[in-house]
């Protein structure tokens, strides 16, 4: 057998081998036990920055003021919006105390826009925990704040939620799903683990003395993107992290519904990526190269008619575990994903993850909106 078929198997084994690892941690992450905590009677400021989501708000707000919690409020940043937005939250606040706006005129000069209006919010929130998401966010029912709170305690400056996006008919809405699950199976499990590295700011929480302490955003405010990731990244550690899997401490969110604004969403977060921990960079880096790696050199084996039964068998487990695990995790999470349509996902997922990661390695600026 020639060198280089030597130097395929041996790529394909380990790739193989390490895929296995990481998937078995991912199933011991989701199979643990959780003691159930009761929900704690703190007040929470809920904080949604929007530019120019007056329908999103619209149906967003009667949602988030018909919260089962003893104390909360709701603030709004209306980040320079130019539709309707400032008029219908101006009419909206006074018909309900718990709904305050906070209006950016303009961003200043090489700061990220999300980043300093969401600054804003928190600078003028009332109360120390502070639970946030997006305009394009629904919480999946009235006990959302209620479960989120659970998590807090003298000891907890973060508590990690789940925000899956809405089932519609389509293959694009299958793989953003698909994608989505992937994200919460590795933050969440590696959370549960004692490494948490990132968060998603459609259903994550915090402390506001915290925030103001470490300076909040200050070091990343150029930054677009990383509201969410990048200060969860810098801050939480396995000691004051609390990871919340529970269906009522969902929110589900509207997914995209073009393959452009889905590519440019994903580059968006991975480059962000790239100012994560090394270890976290390390971590993540080669749980996706070894994803590649298996399908890449598997299918190279294959067409070469090398050792078949044992490279088809290896990649035949993979494939189980992987299927397996995608049905555990999504059970445990309350949000069933159609196994089947696993295996053809895992291997576009891999062509996929390939393009959008080259992009986001290239690019140098991105949007979060104008």
């Amino acid at each position: 057998m020639p060198t280089s078929l030597y130097l395929l198997l041996l790529v394909f084994f380990a790739a193989i081998g390490i895929q296995i690892v990481y998937f078995l941690l991912f199933i011991v992450a989701f199979s643990r036990k959780r003691d159930a905590s009761p929900p704690q009677a703190l007040p929470v400021s809920v904080i949604v920055c929007a530019h120019d989501e007056v329908d999103n708000l619209n149906e967003l707000i009667p949602l988030l003021l018909a919260q089962q919690h003893s104390a909360f409020e709701i603030i709004i940043v209306n980040d320079r919006s130019n539709d309707n937005t400032f008029d219908m939250l101006l009419a909206e606040a006074g018909k309900d105390h718990r709904l305050r706006m906070v209006h950016v005129n303009r961003t200043p000069p090489h700061v990220d826009n999300k980043k300093y209006a969401l600054t804003l919010g928190i600078k003028a929130a009332r109360y120390e925990w502070i639970l946030l998401t997006d305009a394009d966010c629904r919480p999946t029912g009235t006990g959302w704040i209620n479960s989120m709170s659970a998590g807090f305690s003298d000891n907890t400056e973060f508590v990690l939620g789940y925000s899956p996006y809405m089932k519609m008919s389509g293959f694009l809405n299958a793989l953003i799903r698909f994608e989505s699950l992937l994200t919460g199976i590795q933050y969440l499990s590696f959370a549960s683990l004692g490494v948490p590295y990132m968060g998603i700011g459609r259903n994550m929480a915090y402390r506001r003395s915290k925030f103001l302490e470490s300076k909040g955003f200050n070091n990343i405010l150029h930054v677009t993107g990383g509201d969410d990731d990048l200060y969860v990244n810098q801050f939480a550690k396995s000691s004051n992290t609390v990871v919340n899997m529970e269906p009522d401490a969902h929110i589900l969110s509207i997914p995209k519904k073009t393959w452009s604004a889905f590519f440019n969403q994903k580059v968006r977060h991975l480059s962000v990526g790239k100012r994560y921990r090394l270890g976290h960079r390390l971590m993540l880096g080669l749980f996706m190269l070894t994803w590649i790696l298996s399908w890449f050199t598997g299918a190279g084996l294959l067409l070469l008619h090398t050792n078949d039964i044992v490279v088809g068998g290896l990649f035949l487990l993979r494939m189980i575990i992987v299927v397996f695990v995608f049905a555990h995790s999504s059970g445990r999470l309350g949000q069933k994903f159609e196994w089947w349509l696993v295996p053809f996902l895992d291997f576009i997922y891999a062509f996929y993850y390939l393009v959008t990661g080259l992009r986001a390695l290239v690019t140098k600026k991105v949007r979060w909106k104008n």
